[in-house]
């Protein structure tokens, strides 16, 4: 197998399906052996390995990163995907909504680092890769709960990076923008006007669409990679320019 990431291992937390599992496929595309963490990992095809986590449950996050090393040999990229959206303002989500929402978040992230350190420390390649979110940068309405665990997402990936420099594990992010998935396909499905709604999110996006899994993959490819050698505690935005540029409105 030829590629920038022959001969390494690779965990997908959320790998069967959407961004995850656009990464894994590009990971093993690019000569990664793959293992794909999910609560429904059956469906995830060959070469990719599924392996059942929830990863709120940290029993489950240990035995399956477990697993993992087990079967592939060792750890050298953790890529932390897994994660739940919701909506509302500030007054609209109970507070078991927001314990879930961080529990998933951003607890997960910690536990499957914290199972996955042991390895990464054993890498000469060791990189992490948090899937994050514009909304972690910019402020959009009816996301008051999500965004904030992504904003907690961003501040965990630039610490856990210093934490972690000297023992030579980088640690990055990505930012998508709004992101074509099946997550934001049940959400047009519950939208008054599935269309409209769909419409307003492309426009939100400076280029006039959505992102695609395929375009955020290939940025955590190569934030996780050896090619990125140098970048540690950064984050990636793919976002069609929502964070940076202020255009005109199209006419």
């Amino acid at each position: 197998m030829t590629g920038e990431l022959a001969g390494l291992s690779a965990v997908v937390t959320g790998g069967a399906s959407g961004i995850g599992l656009a990464t894994a496929r590009l990971l093993a595309a690019r000569g990664a052996r793959v293992a794909c963490l999910d609560l429904t990992p059956e469906g995830v095809p060959e070469p990719l390995i599924g392996i059942r986590a929830d990863v709120a449950d940290d029993d489950t996050v240990k035995a399956a990163v477990e697993q993992a090393a087990q079967r592939l040999g060792g750890i050298d990229v953790l890529v932390n995907n897994a994660g739940i959206g919701a909506q509302g303002g500030i007054e609209d989500n109970p507070d078991d909504e927001w314990r879930k929402v961080f529990d998933v978040n951003v607890f997960g992230i910690v536990r499957t680092t914290r199972a996955a350190l042991p390895h990464l420390r054993r890498s000469s390649s060791a990189a992490i890769v948090n899937t994050c979110s514009i909304a972690a940068t910019a402020g959009l309405p009816d996301r008051v709960l999500y965004s904030a665990t992504k904003g907690a997402v961003l501040a965990l990936t630039r610490a856990t990076a210093a934490d972690l420099v000297r023992s030579g594990i980088r640690v990055n992010c990505v930012n998508p923008g709004t992101a074509d998935t099946p997550w934001i396909d049940r959400l047009l499905a519950r939208a008054a006007d599935p269309e409209a709604e769909r419409a307003a999110l492309n426009a939100r996006q400076p280029m006039g669409r959505l992102v695609t899994a395929d375009e955020v993959a290939h940025a955590i490819a190569y934030l996780a990679s050896p090619l990125s050698g140098s970048t540690t505690g950064t984050d990636l935005a793919v976002d069609g320019g929502m964070s940076g540029l202020r255009t005109r409105p199209r006419t």
